[in-house]
């Protein structure tokens, strides 16, 4: 339980691509030429990858093992993604030396480690942003008819997807109901206007923050967003989406939630990577109120995700 060394080496592996180079075998030597780096160094992490049954001996060369073929960035599972320090999530991971700052303090330790915080990150280096919106998208591509499925998105005639990231649950939702349409806005929509071509005129994507005023709509979802801030920050962006909508609208928090979908381990990478975390019912409830929101029913969507409905305590 003490180790750092295997959470490390798997991570150095995936960062250097030792999974998908030793498709075919190759040698210690060959492979440290290619890349640049220490034959000796390189030749002791791949024997404790044998150990560890992702590479196998081959002769005086390794391969890539079956399991270890997991691993590969075309495995289509999301590994390489979450492990490889060059992406959003693998960078953010990494944080976690520094959990004792976020336990101790309440705020993240992203910053504590890479001098600004997760989104400013993002904006800032664009290839984190490709890679956290693929991550986000594999999250929920499984779910995804079950979201569909799960709620009656058709009372709605127009849905904002606030924050939506690459678009794939507001095309889905729209691809099913005809005479819904759909306005996503959020920091970068180039993948969202992708996803949103076969909808034709009934999908839109505007560049925007959340937490500016939002356009108008008749119901206003936010996937997994929340859970990304703290309450201050969450309180702002309910607020932003009450001043938009119509007397009759509608707030639909979806995300994994503390005590019914979600994990205790995803509290403490919401709490590292963004100072948020898995809110329970009430604590939604309560930071919901503060926008002047009042929920009227809790939907289990997924085995993983609940949708909160919430209305304006005045309507």
């Amino acid at each position: 339980m003490a180790g750092l060394v295997t959470p490390m080496a798997l991570r150095v592996a995936v960062n250097l691509g030792l999974p998908d180079l030793l498709t075919e075998p190759g040698t210690a030597d060959q492979l440290a030429a290619g890349l640049d780096i220490s034959p000796l160094g390189l030749d002791l992490l791949l024997g404790h990858l044998v150990t560890l049954g992702v590479l196998e001996r081959t002769g005086d060369g390794y391969r890539t093992t079956p399991f270890g073929a997991h691993l590969r960035r075309d495995a289509d599972n999301g590994l390489a993604n979450l492990l490889d320090a060059s992406t959003a999530a693998g960078r953010a991971d990494l944080a976690f030396i520094d959990l004792q700052h976020s336990v101790t303090t309440g705020e993240p330790a992203y910053p504590l480690r890479y001098g600004q915080d997760f989104w400013s990150d993002l904006d800032e280096h664009p290839h984190l942003r490709r890679a956290f919106d693929e991550q986000m998208a594999f999250r929920i591509r499984e779910q995804l008819p079950q979201v569909v499925a799960g709620f009656d998105w058709a009372r709605f005639g127009r849905i904002v997807d606030v924050g939506g990231g690459p678009g794939r649950q507001l095309a889905a939702i729209l691809a099913a109901h005809p005479r819904v349409s759909g306005h996503l806005v959020d920091l970068d929509v180039t993948e969202a206007r992708k996803a949103f071509e076969p909808l034709g005129d009934r999908a839109q994507a505007t560049v925007g923050s959340f937490f500016d005023p939002l356009p108008s709509g008749d119901a206003y979802l936010l996937f997994d967003v929340l859970h990304d801030w703290d309450d201050e920050h969450a309180e702002r962006v309910l607020r932003r989406c009450v001043e938009a909508m119509p007397d009759d609208g509608r707030v639909l928090v979806v995300e994994a939630v503390g005590g019914l979908s979600a994990g205790t381990e995803m509290d403490l990478v919401m709490l590292v990577h963004f100072g948020g975390r898995e809110r329970r019912v009430e604590e939604l409830e309560q930071v919901a109120a503060a926008a002047g929101l009042v929920l009227d029913q809790v939907v289990e969507l997924t085995s993983q995700r609940h949708l909160l409905e919430f209305r304006e305590v005045t309507r």
